[in-house]
């Protein structure tokens, strides 16, 4: 009798751990972060557009929160993307100067040994911790090697490409002049080019992929190469844009497909019944190449590569129905590295116990549970110069003139310097950039000077001063 009450109470104790662990799963909430590369600022309808065509994210920002104020920690890509990932400023590990690779120096790394130091802790890595199931889809660009691909980094899963860039469509697979970095790659080393736009091969990789983990908490970096040059449209949208020509048409129809492909992912998670306890965030890595591919970052001054508010400020929104009100504006700063602690929180992680990062866990600012700025200060280092926003005031430290500075708030176009007329906190600002900067690693690698020079003549063209 003491045995059959043995194994009856085993055999319950064991449904009630699995129920547990089953509720548990069920409860913690999905994540889709969503990031484009290379958008204009204004190049959405929920930022303003009239010319540009994003029913979907139009929605999406109705049904969540849209940022205000929203940066990331690099003007260009890969930095952006390694604070993204890490959740702190990427100049703390060295990972600075632009892209990788071939942008630097002969006297640095070579090529295959710059990428995402093997040290750092990705959200992958974090999410994993908690039970999720993680994975990429798209733009890796933190390093080619083996040793720094996505699946050696906290991700499950991964299709899409190690470099920066890359066509929109098939590649020959005989074709020896397209570099192993930008063919399409299912998981390590698997490279299988497919028919179909890229765009839709990225969203229909993260519908599968959240099919096969519809019972699994999930964490899905769908991060595209749209609207990353080559200007490359399906041909099927140039339609929609009859007042357009050239680069501009071809942008244009770039953000329909991108458009098309993020609401295709958001029906898959409203038909298996999983949008309620999923949290979807959109943004994107930088400001738009307006000389290259004619993105539009007004009201904003500068662009990508530049330290002005067009090539750091981001278009950002956040959705969890139930918890985050619909249809609200959050004006305060936030920085994309805060993303990982609240992704962290929000999958039972102890933030507390996150002790080697710079972001913060946004959700009670969101909420209104704290009132404080989430950043009090934020820095920026550039091809050339530093930036830091202290509160409302924002310094630019220039190689080849004196510094600026402008309430961000009042002027977010940068047209009014006010520097002059408050040397007392030009100098306070200057010093708090200088102490900053003591704390970060030497950088891996260095930009060639020809890029420095390119980039100061981009900010002066295309600094909106009348």
């Amino acid at each position: 009798m003491n045995l059959i009450k043995y194994k009856l109470t085993t055999v319950l104790a064991l449904l009630l751990g699995l129920f547990a662990t089953v509720v548990t799963a069920q409860t913690k909430p999905n994540i889709v972060l969503i990031v484009s590369d290379d958008a204009g600022y204004s190049d959405f309808g929920f930022q303003g557009s009239k010319i540009m065509k994003t029913p979907y994210l139009d929605e999406l920002a109705k049904q969540g929160v849209k940022f205000e104020q929203a940066y990331v920690t690099a003007a260009v890509c890969g930095p952006s993307r390694a604070g993204l990932l890490t959740g702190k400023y990427q100049e703390r590990f060295g990972f600075e100067e632009n892209n990788v690779p071939g942008y630097m120096v002969k006297s640095c790394l070579s090529d295959d040994d710059m990428g995402l130091p093997l040290d750092q802790k990705t959200m992958g890595n974090y999410m994993k911790e908690l039970g999720y199931k993680t994975a990429v889809f798209g733009k890796w660009h933190m390093g080619s090697k083996d040793e720094f691909h996505p699946m050696n980094r906290g991700f499950d899963t991964f299709v899409g490409f190690r470099g920066g860039a890359r066509s929109y469509y098939k590649y020959d697979p005989d074709d020896s002049e397209v570099k192993t970095e930008n063919r399409l790659e299912r998981g390590l080393g698997n490279f299988k080019e497919s028919d179909e736009y890229m765009t839709d091969v990225l969203a229909d990789a993260s519908i599968d992929f959240i099919k096969e983990n519809k019972n699994n908490p999930f964490f899905v970096y769908l991060a595209f190469n749209a609207v990353h040059a080559p200007l490359q449209s399906d041909k099927k949208d140039l339609v929609n844009f009859p007042n357009l020509t050239g680069k501009r048409k071809e942008l244009a129809a770039m953000t329909l497909s991108l458009d098309r492909a993020c609401g295709r992912v958001f029906e898959t998670l409203k038909k298996l019944g999983l949008d309620k306890n999923t949290i979807v965030i959109f943004t994107n890595d930088n400001g738009g190449p307006t000389d290259s591919t004619t993105a539009d970052n007004l009201p904003l001054s500068g662009m990508k590569a530049t330290l002005l508010e067009g090539g750091i400020r981001v278009p950002f929104i956040m959705r969890w129905p139930g918890v985050l009100p619909a249809n609200t504006v959050y004006k305060k700063p936030i920085c994309t590295f805060d993303l990982l602690p609240t992704f962290y929180k929000m999958g039972g992680g102890n933030v507390a116990a996150l002790k080697d990062i710079d972001g913060v866990d946004l959700l009670p600012h969101v909420l209104g549970k704290n009132t404080n700025l989430p950043h009090q200060e934020l820095y920026w280092k550039g091809e050339v110069g530093s930036a830091m926003r202290d509160g409302n005031w924002k310094l630019l430290r220039f190689p080849d003139r004196p510094a600026e500075l402008f309430d961000v708030d009042k002027d977010a176009g940068e047209l009014n310097n006010l520097a002059d007329q408050n040397p007392e906190r030009v100098k306070a600002m200057y010093k708090k950039i200088f102490a900053w900067e003591q704390t970060l690693e030497r950088p891996l690698w260095m930009l060639r000077r020809k890029y420095e020079g390119d980039a100061i003549k981009r900010m002066d063209v295309y600094w909106n001063r009348k």
